[in-house]
């Protein structure tokens, strides 16, 4: 026991936390709508099954997220080795990357 709470308590309540954390990331990776987009006006839909989301721009930087097929986020005009700027350390592939309709990529 941990400060008079049962082992089992702790362990299903970080279970549930982690599931949380985890829901709340992948609702932050599906942007709220509208035509503007990112800082530059950019916008783009994935056309990967999964994509991975990057701390750097890297194939071997760490997955900090990933985005399902069609899901659609504001990215920034900033590409480095193949790799967009989503956010604030955070870089997908380009290539799966499509900008959508209207948007200043």
């Amino acid at each position: 026991m941990f400060l008079g709470i049962p082992k089992r308590a702790l362990i299903i309540v970080a279970i549930l936390a982690g599931v949380g954390l985890i829901y709340v990331m992948g609702n932050d990776q599906q942007a709220s709508g509208g035509s503007g987009g990112g800082p530059g006006g950019c916008r783009v839909t994935v056309t990967a099954d999964v994509l991975n989301v990057r701390a750097a721009p890297d194939a071997g930087a760490e997955i900090v997220g990933k985005f399902n097929q069609n899901a659609e986020t504001d990215a920034q005009i900033e590409v480095q080795n193949g790799f967009r700027k989503i956010a604030e350390n955070k870089w997908a592939s380009a290539e799966y990357l499509k900008p959508v309709s209207g948007a200043n990529c």
